[in-house]
């Protein structure tokens, strides 16, 4: 409705307008009936239905993300660096009407209710309240698959050819099963501190361009965490080699040579924001064994869980104040996991103290088989 106002006044937007279709089945419904067409003829830029411009997986200058600037996104998140890794870009949530309006004014202090547009003959006008969209199209909706293929009956001889040399597209293996050992005297590769959501854990904007390429792309594990001990964003020390300054990456990459499972600390709701897995895939590949937070965000957890990572909480929040820089963490019992059953932590701290804590956790019986057979997707593969 704002877009046709706009059209109709000879208008279009006078900054970068981007839409994403929900859905394979909303990009052929728009289409069909005529909204596409509508953002179209204003300059919009339809761009693919996928998950991507709300974690910024849109082609973006450098240098606009440089100097403070401001976006306004239709999208429910917007927490700080998400949209291109830049603390400069400030991210406000509007109303789709809202965000066409403004990308016709192309300022923030533009009010739709109150002030005037100039049309294509320097005539003003005001935009009218858009009308109420019905709830379902009149038409139904069109599955619109007009780019899906049926998969082979049998794909068991099908080879996928990858670049060796790529950056984009990585080839993975399934992780390692648990060998049936305890996690004895892992260093603490963080304790994050404060708001540590999963754009913290693993930022896109920038890095979005090796999303499929895991190793690569964990080499951002973390560079959006508070380090509580000493308030940096991004790093910390490597306790085998006392280097401080070090990326969390290049630190956990270190200890995975040597042959040295690590531990992440996390604060409240560790791993709040969107489901994004490569929150977990990350740690999982760069060594990590278990992360133990004074509580986590339910996805994350679950996620942290499919990875055949260990997800653990204090059993008193007061106890993430317990863990120091250069403890060493070991988790012991682990053959008896089972659901309800706190698992024990010994926590080492280098004046030769220790103190054991119970951690808790939400592990139900199919979960308890995702840690030991090393993923959830390996307990698929061994159930086909």
């Amino acid at each position: 409705d704002v877009a046709e106002q706009a059209k109709a006044h000879g208008l279009k937007a006078i900054v970068p307008l981007m839409v994403t279709p929900g859905s394979e089945q909303i990009r052929a419904t728009i289409e069909r009936d005529g909204q596409m067409q509508s953002l179209n003829d204003i300059g919009a830029t339809v761009l693919a239905n996928a998950c991507g411009p709300c974690i910024g997986q849109w082609r973006r200058a450098q240098e606009e993300s440089r100097e403070p600037n401001s976006i306004v996104t239709s999208y429910n998140r917007n927490f700080p660096q998400r949209n291109d890794g830049a603390p400069t870009t400030m991210n406000f949530i509007a109303s789709p009407e809202i965000t066409v309006a403004l990308s016709l004014a192309g300022k923030l202090s533009f009010n739709p209710l109150t002030d005037a547009l100039q049309d294509s003959t320097g005539r003003s006008f005001k935009l009218e309240p858009p009308k109420p969209a019905p709830e379902v199209p009149a038409g139904n909706f069109t599955r619109g698959q007009t780019a899906y293929f049926d998969p082979p009956e049998d794909g068991s001889s099908i080879e996928l050819r990858v670049d060796p040399n790529s950056e984009r597209l990585q080839l993975m293996e399934p992780w390692p099963a648990w060998d049936g050992h305890d996690f004895h005297d892992m260093p603490v590769l963080i304790k994050a501190k404060g708001k540590t959501t999963t754009d913290s854990i693993s930022p896109a904007g920038y890095w979005l361009r090796f999303r499929g390429h895991l190793d690569k792309f964990s080499d951002n594990m973390f560079l959006g965490a508070v380090n509580a001990y000493n308030d940096e964003t991004g790093k910390g020390c490597n306790v085998l080699t006392d280097e401080a300054g070090l990326t969390f990456g290049q630190i956990a990459r270190d200890y995975k040579a040597k042959g040295v499972k690590w531990v992440a600390i996390g604060d409240f709701n560790y791993g709040e924001g969107s489901s994004r897995e490569h929150a977990a895939l990350c740690p999982r590949l760069l060594g990590g064994a278990a992360v133990i937070a004074r509580s986590f965000a339910r996805i994350h957890e679950t996620n942290l869980k499919k990875q055949g990572l260990l997800a653990l909480t204090f059993n008193d929040p007061a106890e993430y104040d317990l863990i120091g820089e250069n403890d060493r963490i070991s988790l012991v019992g682990l053959a008896d996991l089972a659901p309800g059953k706190p698992v024990q932590c010994l926590v080492q701290h280098p004046d030769g103290t220790t103190h054991t804590l119970l951690l808790n956790h939400s592990y139900g019986e199919a979960q308890v088989v995702w840690f030991k057979v090393g993923s959830a997707l390996n307990l698929f593969h061994q159930s086909k």
